[in-house]
């Protein structure tokens, strides 16, 4: 079987509902979020009908919130096998099925009504053999609290094992075009090799969540990254309608990475997180059609000082830590990092110049 492409929410959880209905001997699954009702049920009539289910779920975000809690004691009550995931990690971002040990689904996508209805998530589905037996290995060995070691010449990405080394590879390894979607691009590694690809003439787009996003202890690094990148001419842009919660990389119209991992360094290092390589003709060009469209339903990302500064006013946090070169004084804010409330929420619109940055206006691509 080669790779098959979903893309929400433009396929809808119809094909894993499908593909859950269809499983005559086991179900392995490992979410970070689970809320959805009707994959829920569908997990459930599975089990139900002789399927042997296991289901890993993430204990806590880290705020210490528990999403996955109503989902958790259905399962218990269904008679259902569910363990949190592996305490080693921080966090198990991984979303990630596996059917009858012969289907394995590697995917950006949480099951939660949102994901499936208003964002832009991808699934890649692999039916290759030592692709399935290494995602069955994994979720066993994390299902036992035992290390696991993925193979060295593995399609399969995996964090914190091996993920940034294999990330930065696949960049160096660009020739003409990147493409990316992502909702954090925050380690530094990476964006040093995205640098160096831009300098040596790739052309790349960005698409990324808007700064007001990010949140406040984030704001730093999600904000310089993409900055840098701009400065040495990435094109960075925001997705209208849809919100953007998928994790792509698409090189060259060749070949793309895709699934949970955000370009940051919790990602890399302390998560339990799972992408997959792929060049299968199919999906590489339906990945690309879907990149261009959202890049057509796509807006430039005003990173300049001005623009900066109006969002954190509004948001109430503190402009210095970015050290903008902008007039902070025109806006209110007084060296504790605080702003006059008071003050004429219009004053300083009219200022354009960014000396400190360069912020690209005529981008039209």
């Amino acid at each position: 079987m080669s790779h098959k492409l979903l893309v929400l929410p433009d396929d809808t959880a119809t094909p894993l509902i499908d593909a859950i209905a269809g499983a005559k001997k086991s179900l392995n699954i490992r979410m970070f979020l689970f809320t959805d009702p009707t994959l829920i049920d569908a997990v459930i009539a599975a089990h139900r009908r002789g399927v042997k289910v296991r289901v890993m779920l993430n204990p806590a975000r880290r705020s210490g919130e528990s999403e996955n809690e109503e989902a958790r004691q259905k399962f218990v009550d269904a008679g259902i096998e569910v363990r949190d995931s592996n305490p080693a990690f921080a966090l198990t971002h991984q979303k990630s099925m596996v059917v009858d040990n012969e289907t394995g689904y590697v995917e950006s996508l949480n099951w939660e009504p949102r994901d499936l209805t208003l964002t832009r998530d991808y699934a890649v589905v692999t039916g290759h053999r030592h692709e399935v037996d290494e995602m069955v290995a994994c979720f066993d060995a994390d299902w036992a609290q035992q290390a696991f070691t993925p193979h060295p010449d593995s399609t399969l990405i995996w964090c914190p094992n091996n993920g940034r080394q294999r990330v930065a590879a696949f960049i160096d390894a660009a020739k003409h075009t990147l493409w990316l979607q992502n909702e954090r691009y925050q380690d530094q590694v990476i964006i040093e090799r995205l640098v160096r690809a831009a300098r040596r003439g790739v052309k790349i787009h960005i698409l990324s969540k808007k700064p007001h996003s990010l949140k406040a202890d984030k704001l730093i690094e999600g904000v310089g990254g993409l900055r840098i990148l701009q400065d040495v001419g990435a094109k960075v842009h925001a997705l209208k309608g849809l919100k953007l919660h998928g994790k792509m990389l698409l090189a060259d119209g060749k070949r793309a990475i895709i699934g949970s991992i955000n370009l940051a360094p919790g990602s890399f290092d302390a998560r339990r997180e799972l992408a997959i390589v792929t060049e299968d003709p199919a999906v590489i060009r339906r990945l690309q059609e879907t990149v261009d469209k959202d890049w057509a339903n796509s807006k430039l990302l005003d990173l300049s000082d001005e623009a900066l500064l109006a969002d954190l006013k509004k948001r109430d946090l503190d402009p210095h830590q970015l050290a903008l070169e902008e007039d902070i004084d025109h806006w209110g804010y007084h060296p504790n990092g605080h702003h006059d409330k008071d003050k004429d929420e219009g004053k300083g619109h009219g200022k354009h110049s960014e000396p400190g940055h360069k912020h690209h206006h005529g981008d039209k691509a």
